[in-house]
């Protein structure tokens, strides 16, 4: 199996830690992302991507993608049951087969399943992922600008595409205790690399800044509005970077006060202070090798921030007690809601600490700037609040999609997921109605604001979205029923950002 690969002994211990490392995955997400990044490390290649079946076998979905490195967010157009589109899927899918090409520039089959680039494909595998049952489920793909021999590691490939095809329905059925239900079809993945929701270009330049510092020991400080998710952003820096088996300690600075802070933080030794009758090791020790999430640090006292920024600049602690200081390597990631660099012209924070925090800043959207993100993301609540209720799943109204869908949100994610988790908790049927889902309706937002061009994508968007309605989610239909040519059709889908999944009922 080795054999024709470069170095075959250090290409098999190499292979070995990937099954490895994948097998500890807890979440599929993850494990795809994880499975794409080991792909083109093993390869060499510059493009990795996977791509999955749904439960139909009719719609073929990209469900990772790593390029130059990086997990790239990326929305893709399911393709028809017999795959006309793409030829070279097609053959690989129907037949079974690897597909090797060591000189796409001389090939005469159509490969805009590749992302554009400057520099043109030159090497391309493709091989099919087999379940245990023996069927295929999907393909993985890797790509080069360079010349390279890809044959040899198509076997290995294989082998280790089946695993984390097994572990994936694994993890998919963990999800969903208590259900006899086979896992979720995949589709178009609304997900990105990160285990994060949503797809809109605010969150595509969220993901594009995650995948710059995730590898990175610099500090990330996370900002945004109250309910933007820093803490899942925070946590999905942590799991997807190389700290991931370390701990993820999480401390709220505006939770508890001065002094309490900075023994928790620092821990303290035996007499201290009254009451401290032991040793105690603070969060810092305690997230030794890992992360540190300091959120709402806005709020922390001044006396502590000089404390904290020793910390960052040395990376050792001295705990309250003791004379001596000792080493720790803490990944540091700060989060508030508050605008630091305000509160340093009002001499409430320290200038030398904001900018060793601000090292790498990552400014999180409120939800009404990423208003397409938030059907997938009511749709994601939803089905984790009847997994936790043990409960059938829940369908959706056409009249509770477009009053979320035109809903401002000023409480952002974290009030959606408290108004989806109330309407389950309210539905006694199998369907979310407009009943039962309570919104301030006075913070709609104002027309009046919009731009001309902004009201014309929101009227075309809607023309769209009704025609798909009312054929069923049928592209091919809703094109022909509005005088558009198919591919003309689907770009306009692609340009407004709408997921057929998100319009269906």
């Amino acid at each position: 199996m080795f054999s024709l690969v470069p170095q075959p002994l250090v290409y098999a211990e190499a292979l070995l830690a990937q099954f490895a490392s994948l097998s500890r995955a807890t979440d599929g997400t993850a494990l795809q992302g994880d499975f794409v990044r080991g792909l083109a490390e093993l390869s060499g290649c510059e493009l990795a991507q996977l791509y999955l079946l749904d439960a139909t076998h009719t719609c073929l979905g990209m469900s990772a993608e790593c390029l130059n490195g990086h997990l790239q967010p990326r929305q893709t157009a399911s393709l028809s049951a017999d795959y006309n589109g793409e030829q070279l899927l097609q053959f690989a899918l129907c037949q079974n087969r690897v597909v090797c090409m060591g000189e796409l520039g001389g090939s005469l089959h159509d490969t805009s399943f590749l992302p554009s680039q400057v520099r043109p494909w030159r090497s391309l595998l493709c091989v099919p992922l087999v379940n245990q049952q023996n069927s295929v489920e999907g393909l993985l793909l890797c790509a080069s600008h360079q010349h390279l021999e890809l044959q040899g590691f198509a076997e290995s490939f294989g082998r280790l595409g089946s695993f984390v095809l097994g572990h994936w329905h694994l993890l998919q059925r963990l999800k969903r205790p208590g259900s006899g239900e086979p896992p979720a079809p995949v589709g178009a993945a609304s997900t990105s690399g990160y285990g994060l929701t949503g797809k809109s270009a605010a969150m595509r330049q969220v993901y594009s800044l995650i995948s710059k510092v995730l590898h990175s020991a610099c500090t990330v400080l996370l900002g945004g509005e109250t309910g933007t998710g820093k803490e899942v952003v925070a946590r999905a820096i942590h799991e997807s970077g190389p700290r991931r088996t370390q701990a993820f300690i999480v401390q709220n600075c505006a939770a508890i006060p001065e002094n309490l802070l900075e023994s928790e933080l620092f821990g303290y030794r035996k007499g201290a202070f009254t009451g401290a009758d032991r040793d105690r090791s603070g969060l810092f020790d305690a997230a030794n090798g890992g992360t540190l999430l300091l959120d709402e640090v806005g709020d922390m006292p001044l006396s502590l921030q000089a404390k904290l920024l020793r910390v960052l600049q040395e990376g050792e602690v001295r705990p309250l007690g003791s004379s001596e200081t000792h080493k720790i390597d803490v990944r540091i990631i700060a989060a508030t809601h508050q605008d630091l660099s305000v509160l340093v012209n009002q001499g409430k924070f320290r200038e030398d600490l904001y900018y060793r925090l601000a090292q790498f800043p990552i400014e999180l959207p409120a939800l009404r700037q990423r208003e397409d993100d938030i059907l997938d993301l009511a749709r994601h609540f939803a089905n984790k609040a009847c997994v936790f209720l043990q409960r059938d799943e829940v369908s959706w109204s056409n009249a509770v999609l477009d009053l979320l869908a035109s809903y401002a949100f000023p409480g952002n994610v974290r009030e959606l997921k408290g108004l989806v988790e109330r309407a389950v908790l309210l539905c006694e049927g199998n369907e979310l109605l407009v009943e039962h889902f309570s919104l301030r309706m006075d913070t709609l937002p104002d027309a009046g604001k919009l731009t001309l061009r902004e009201r014309l994508e929101q009227i075309e968007r809607g023309l769209l979205i009704d025609c798909l309605r009312k054929n069923e989610g049928n592209q091919t239909l809703s094109a022909r029923e509005l005088g558009l040519p198919r591919r003309t059709f689907l770009y306009r889908l692609g340009r407004l950002n709408i997921n057929v999944e998100n319009v269906d009922g």
